[in-house]
């Protein structure tokens, strides 16, 4: 158990480093939310369930979630284009 937390713990701590070094937002808010998760096992690791619960739902629940509509709500993240950009891709390496 001792080192599940501290591969728990060594995990977080690179997560949320990850988070600021990150260039694209929606992959920070994908990491944002894995380190959330990982402090929740941690929380239960140190028997605190009231902690646990409270960090999964307002961290990696309720918080990324705002985090991904502020995203869409200000255009940094468009999956359509996304998506036409990479059909637009792969039809320019199947015709070279």
């Amino acid at each position: 158990m001792e080192i599940l937390g501290i591969i728990l713990l060594i995990f977080a701590i690179f997560c949320a480093i990850s988070v600021s070094m990150t260039k694209d937002l929606l992959t920070s808010l994908v990491i944002f939310m894995s380190q959330s998760l990982a402090m929740s096992v941690i929380w239960i690791l140190l028997e605190s369930p009231d902690l646990a619960i409270t960090e999964a739902a307002v961290g990696a629940g309720i918080t990324s979630l705002l985090l991904f509509v502020t995203l869409k709500k200000i255009h940094a993240i468009d999956i359509q284009k996304a998506a036409e950009k990479k059909e637009a891709d792969s039809n320019g390496e199947a015709e070279a």
